[in-house]
């Protein structure tokens, strides 16, 4: 059973930055060829897709969030991180790494406000 623990989150005014990590463990006899996900959900919504990246390198994002986030991943690690720039209040909410099938992590808290 594998396990993904984030970290990262906190308060930071718009504009600021914050960088999310995602940790794996437990039974992980492949990852590297495994994609990753970044989702989100804000109070009152659906969980979105936040950004994925696959095995090979290949990212994708969120039309909100193109051009201010970058995902990018450390196979040696079992680490995945979410690079967030020029953050916007909407950007609030609870950011959740994913690993298909079934994995979640409990996720962590980013909230954009002066």
């Amino acid at each position: 059973q594998v396990q993904l623990v984030e970290s990262g989150g906190g308060l930071v005014q718009p504009g600021g930055s914050l960088r999310l990590s995602c940790s794996a463990s437990g039974i992980i006899f492949s990852i590297k060829n495994m994609d990753w996900y970044w989702y989100r959900q804000a109070p009152g919504k659906e969980r979105e897709l936040v950004a994925s990246i696959s095995s090979r390198g290949y990212t994708n994002y969120a039309d909100s969030v193109k051009g201010r986030f970058t995902i990018s991943r450390d196979n040696a690690k079992n680490t995945m991180y979410l690079q967030m720039n020029s953050l916007k209040p909407e950007d609030t909410a609870v950011y959740y790494c994913h690993l298909p099938p079934d994995a979640w992590g409990q996720g962590t808290q980013v909230t954009v406000s002066s």
